[in-house]
């Protein structure tokens, strides 16, 4: 796949494209989401489409790893526990926007068996932690963790049980998963669980 030229009608066609990839998936799932349709509701030839991905699934994935790159910034409440809680928030709340959770939900079904979908989720993961581990250095400095603590690891921590409940047990996501998550983390970290 060829990258495109930013800015002009190359930005405008995208943007385009990625506003009726996720009116589509909200209407019709995934499965009924077509590049037919997709270049009808983004007035572009179907040509287009497939010449610049290929198919939807490719589609998404890029579209997503363009997207992904707004992140949540890392919050500074004065504490850890603090920290954690509205990371979590932010988070759940991200995944309660319905056009963005039809487009992550296709993202994590296809990373399970595609390749170039796999990459794009590990590097959005991978710059989520990078750009939150700093609130994990700030509570080493405050004392209120030990020296060496795995922040990638916290990081990690703090987002499994909202992903779990997103993608495998399909309990309900609000606000007082991030709470309790953030208790225990903070608890964790104090007892100094997750030092190397």
């Amino acid at each position: 796949m060829t990258s495109p030229r930013p800015g002009g009608r190359t930005a405008r066609t995208r943007a385009a494209v990625a506003e009726a990839v996720q009116a589509e998936l909200l209407e019709f799932g995934y499965a009924g989401t077509t590049m037919e349709r997709i270049a009808q509701r983004a007035g572009v030839a179907k040509t287009t489409l497939y010449r610049r991905w290929g198919s939807v699934g490719q589609l998404v994935v890029d579209l997503f790893g363009e997207t992904a790159a707004a992140q949540i910034p890392p919050p500074d409440t004065g504490t850890l526990e603090g920290d954690l809680r509205e990371l979590g928030r932010a988070s759940i709340a991200l995944l309660s926007v319905p056009p963005l959770r039809a487009v992550f939900d296709v993202v994590v079904g296809e990373a399970v068996h595609d390749a170039a979908a796999r990459a794009v989720l590990t590097g959005f993961f991978a710059t989520r932690i990078a750009l939150a581990a700093p609130l994990v250095e700030r509570a080493v400095a405050r004392g209120e963790a030990p020296a060496g603590t795995d922040a990638a690891e916290v990081i990690r921590l703090v987002g499994a049980p909202y992903f779990a409940r997103a993608y495998i047990t399909g309990d309900p996501l609000d606000p007082a998963v991030a709470d309790r998550t953030a208790r225990i983390l903070a608890l964790a970290v104090r007892e100094g669980l997750l030092a190397g």
